[in-house]
């Protein structure tokens, strides 16, 4: 598999997480979800869940199964955040680590193609899920409104590099047309 494959996400939003919908999910044939939690979920110095995400949640699990999967090692942090939205979770992946969310697929007990990866980075949640063959999913960061001002170097970098690999990193319409 070449450098832009790895880092070609399979659906590209355009917005937040909160945009994936159960539409898009049943299109793709998805069976479970396995989230990043910082700037995917909640901004990065936030430790709780929006009521927006509590319900995004709610929505969701009627649909697919939910497996937070987080690079951060705070046990604070993330486990509060998994608690509140009634979520199971690992947390220092060390992604593209493959080896917890492997472990997350494994407790889902779904085929590695059913499940998406969603989260907010190339080189971590996209090459992650994609070297494990799941299909996958790049959402836009959700930041801190003290942040929003501030651009995000490496995630910028992330998308500058993907491109000129050949990765297209177009946000696609969150609208799934019914045949």
């Amino acid at each position: 598999m070449t450098w832009n494959k790895f880092l070609q996400p399979d659906l590209v939003l355009a917005g937040s997480v909160l945009n994936l919908t159960p539409e898009i999910i049943q299109h793709y044939q998805l069976k479970g979800l396995v989230l990043d939690v910082d700037e995917t979920l909640v901004p990065l110095r936030v430790g709780a869940a929006s009521p927006e995400l509590k319900d995004w949640v709610e929505q969701m699990r009627t649909h697919t199964a939910l497996w937070l999967v987080s690079n951060n090692l705070s046990e604070a942090r993330i486990g509060g955040i998994a608690r509140s939205l009634n979520l199971p979770y690992y947390l220092g992946a060390a992604k593209p680590s493959r080896r917890k969310i492997r472990a997350a697929l494994q407790a889902m007990n779904l085929p590695v193609h059913q499940v998406g990866m969603v989260g907010d980075r190339l080189f971590t949640d996209v090459l992650a899920g994609n070297r494990l063959g799941m299909f996958t999913i790049l959402v836009e960061p959700i930041v801190h409104p003290d942040a929003a001002l501030r651009s995000h170097p490496v995630r910028n970098f992330e998308v500058w590099f993907s491109e000129i690999l050949g990765a297209s990193i177009i946000s696609q319409s969150t609208k799934i047309h019914k045949d």
